[in-house]
């Protein structure tokens, strides 16, 4: 489809209209509210004549009350079905989601959890388990050869060394190991 280019001193004197508009009408329901709440408070909240005795004092005390007992029944009320509609609304949420098939799964904190603990935490207090890895595993007795030892029992390099050197000390390492 064919389309015009809107240059941009008239895109702007759009949008300001479009803005002079909208405040216009912001402006007519907040006069819209305001009037609305001085008709409640017209009609709930009557001008209070101050009583001249003390009977009629009284009088207004109880009618207060009374009206105070009246609103606070009503907001207790509505209290209880916003609650009741919130609980809905949490339901059909849960209901969705089942349906949908996709839940958003939550991120984890990472947790240094030793293996007793995390029994515990899953089995609960009433049982403790002490999960001592090391007594399951397997005793292994290392076997010490005996050239290892001699390996280990050399002495004194240098005696050693002097042993071994030349063709005497070839010599006996080959008489040794026959």
């Amino acid at each position: 489809s064919f389309r015009k280019k809107v240059s941009s001193s008239r895109k702007h004197q759009l949008k300001s209209l479009m803005l002079s508009i909208a405040k216009g009408i912001l402006e007519e329901e907040e006069r819209e509210r305001e009037e609305a709440k001085r008709r409640y408070i017209a009609e709930t909240c009557p001008p209070v004549s101050m009583p001249r005795t003390m009977q009629e004092l009284q009088d207004l005390c109880k009618e207060i009350h009374r009206k105070i007992d009246g609103i606070d029944e009503e907001r207790y009320d509505l209290e209880m079905k916003v609650n009741k509609a919130n609980k809905e609304i949490d339901d059909l949420k849960i209901k969705v989601q089942d349906l949908m098939g996709k839940f958003k799964k939550p991120v984890l904190k990472k947790v240094r959890m030793s293996a007793d603990a995390m029994l515990k935490a899953l089995l609960g207090s009433k049982h403790t388990v002490n999960l001592d890895l090391r007594a399951n595993l397997k005793q292994v007795k290392k076997e010490v050869k005996d050239e290892d030892k001699e390996l280990r029992d050399v002495g004194d390099w240098r005696k050693n060394i002097e042993d071994k050197s030349g063709m005497d000390g070839r010599k006996k390492m080959f008489e040794a190991e026959a």
